[in-house]
């Protein structure tokens, strides 16, 4: 195991939601919630947390299933794993709290906004689409791009023996292709996110395949009810929708009460390429 922490944070193995999760913790003030995406750590919010922990209370869990986090075998459903956001924070102390995530971690935001909107006061999403959304976009040629979705959503088994049998290739691949600028994730850090993803093949191919089934499900039922995001929402993107041929922030703001939808000139990385955009972005959320 590698280890490489967030400076002036503290680490805390916690119970919640019948796992153990790996929680950075600093500042002080009111609180924010940072979940990662893949193929990652919490430490990808290693920049924006020490900037916000200067007057908030910043909480970095690893995912279930990634980072030093507990991996159960199944139950990847978004809605779990937003549950065990909640539950983390609310052993921390927190009753509310403002909630940012970037990739997976956006998703799970996404779902954490859905199912407890009396508990999230303020939700960012980076650089996703809604899991419902994601899968009506992607047709044609251009769904060769998300090759990595379709791949972890066929049943146990094949992907994982796959995966596993060249994970610095396959996840590495996903760190190159992914970043506008390389230096973002440097040698120590890459080092950590290749590790961790090493360990947890079978959990992180479960969580992609909840995604193209139980977390669409979800979806559809909220989509049915009217259920929509009531929080201010603020959603941080690549201009990726024109690339494929969609509009994003109307995707977005069939889900949202009170959008403001950005586009950046960072790559996915976004946190690790252009912190100061997204920290400034997130003062800006608490603010509305």
């Amino acid at each position: 195991m590698i280890s490489v922490k967030i400076n002036g944070f503290d680490y805390h193995q916690v119970r919640a939601n019948g796992v153990t999760s790996n929680v950075a913790v600093g500042g002080s003030g009111t609180p924010v919630v940072l979940l990662h995406g893949f193929p990652q750590t919490h430490l990808m919010w290693r920049h924006v947390a020490t900037d916000l922990a200067a007057d908030h209370t910043v909480i970095c869990p690893d995912l279930r299933g990634y980072g030093d986090s507990d991996k159960p075998v199944d139950d990847y459903s978004k809605r779990t794993m937003a549950a065990d956001a909640v539950a983390v924070a609310r052993e921390l102390g927190h009753s509310t709290f403002a909630l940012a995530g970037h990739d997976r971690g956006a998703l799970v935001a996404f779902r954490a906004g859905l199912d407890h909107p009396d508990v999230i006061t303020h939700l960012m999403c980076l650089d996703v689409l809604p899991t419902l959304d994601m899968w009506e976009v992607m047709h044609g040629t251009s769904a060769a791009v998300g090759f990595h979705l379709y791949l972890m959503a066929q049943p146990a088994g094949l992907p994982e023996r796959m995966i596993a049998a060249s994970s610095d290739e396959f996840f590495g691949y996903f760190l190159d292709l992914w970043a506008n600028d390389p230096e973002a994730i440097p040698a120590d850090v890459r080092a950590v996110y290749l590790d961790a993803c090493r360990r947890a093949v079978p959990s992180i191919v479960a969580d992609y395949r909840a995604s193209a089934g139980v977390d669409v499900t979800h979806d559809q039922e909220d989509l049915a009810r009217g259920n929509q995001l009531r929080m201010p929402l603020t959603v941080i993107q690549q201009d990726w929708g024109a690339a494929l041929g969609f509009d994003a922030a109307a995707r977005w703001k069939a889900w949202a009460t009170d959008l403001q939808h950005q586009t950046t000139t960072a790559g996915h990385f976004m946190a690790e390429e252009a912190p100061t955009e997204i920290t400034t972005a997130i003062r800006a959320l608490l603010k509305r």
